[in-house]
């Protein structure tokens, strides 16, 4: 496997994952009352609880997404 292959894999990762957090945001940000009553017909917790829940997970998946996606990618970009 060649170093243009590699780019090209972690450019698609960076691109995919991207999309997926955009997707979550939008999800998040304008049918987050939709979310909390799907969840909360399973799950018993107060609206300022998944709050926290949700906004920590976006954001955790951000910061994979730059360290293992991003980051790789930029780095291959300089280097190749």
């Amino acid at each position: 496997m060649d170093i243009n292959a590699v780019r090209a894999f972690f450019m698609w990762c960076t691109i995919i994952n991207g999309g997926l957090f955009i997707l979550s945001f939008f999800i998040t940000a304008f049918a987050g009352d939709w979310v909390y009553r799907m969840n909360s017909t399973w799950y018993q917790i107060p609206r300022e609880t998944f709050n926290v829940v949700i906004y920590t997970l976006i954001g955790l998946f951000k910061i994979f997404v730059i360290v293992f996606n991003v980051v790789p990618y930029i780095a291959l970009v300089i280097i190749g």
